[in-house]
């Protein structure tokens, strides 16, 4: 039987990258997984294919998590499928670079409407629910860069990951009391396609060369990394921890010196 087995779990921004890696992994643990996504239809109903593949149940919906109406549907589809929601996880996220200080607005708004406040719509749609069966998990994606260690460039990018975390403990403390964990993962540098949203293609080599000698392990995150303490949060094994950030960056060293 898997950890995960008998659970209902919806993960936002699951086509690619780390929502990706969740999905299957929580699919592999007997959880039913819900795909969400925004536009990319076809990779999304790909991840629910490979998890049935291996055996799992999966299903995809389309959400717009920086709308609260479109959340709400989601959130009450999946309800009057399986009766319930056991884990949600905060995945769906934007980055833009840009020069110091050079950010136009519509970046910047969609940045804090898809990395904060999509946490925010996503939580108190889902919070009643799990108030009503006295338990719940949420797991929010945040960042390294919401605690400083993030290049030029992304300075919106990491204020938006701070507020995640702020989000995480404050959810945590008001939830607490009925029953339901709310945990964060600060993912560092993971091979995803995000990482290297703006990046030149001549300057991908020199980034990637830097990330790996930054790290103890002297090497970048998987997305499989981050999916495995997911699934550790989403678990009963973590019945005894809330409000927490844990941070799987391979062990920076400019995180242990503050130093940008």
């Amino acid at each position: 039987m898997g950890k995960l087995e008998g659970q209902v779990a919806i993960i936002t921004g699951a086509s690619r990258g780390i929502g990706q890696a969740i999905a299957k992994t929580f699919g592999e643990e007997g959880s039913e997984v819900i795909v969400n996504y925004l536009k990319q239809k076809k990779q999304a109903e790909k991840v629910v294919k490979q998890i049935q593949k291996k055996g799992g149940k999966g299903s995809s919906i389309q959400a717009d998590v920086a709308n609260q109406t479109s959340v709400d549907q989601m959130v009450k589809q999946v309800i009057d499928r399986f009766g319930k929601c056991d884990i949600l996880v905060n995945n769906a996220g934007i980055m833009y670079r840009a020069k110091p200080l050079s950010f136009i607005d519509t970046e910047t708004e969609a940045m804090l409407e898809t990395n904060v406040k999509g946490v925010i719509n996503c939580t108190k749609a889902i919070a009643p629910e799990m108030i009503k069966k006295g338990s719940g998990k949420i797991i929010n994606i945040s960042s390294i860069a919401g605690v400083g260690i993030a290049s030029l460039g992304t300075t919106t990018y990491a204020a938006t990951k701070a507020a995640v975390d702020t989000l995480t403990k404050r959810f945590a403390l008001e939830l607490g009391s009925y029953g339901i964990n709310v945990n964060a993962i600060a993912p560092g540098v993971v091979k995803t396609d995000l990482i290297l949203e703006g990046i030149e293609p001549s300057e991908v080599g020199g980034f990637i060369k830097y990330c790996e000698d930054a790290s103890m392990l002297h090497r970048i995150g998987e997305p499989q990394d981050i999916a495995n303490v997911a699934c550790f949060l989403a678990s009963d094994k973590s019945s005894f921890m809330t409000g927490q950030i844990i941070t799987v960056d391979g062990g920076r060293k400019d995180f242990l010196s503050h130093s940008l």
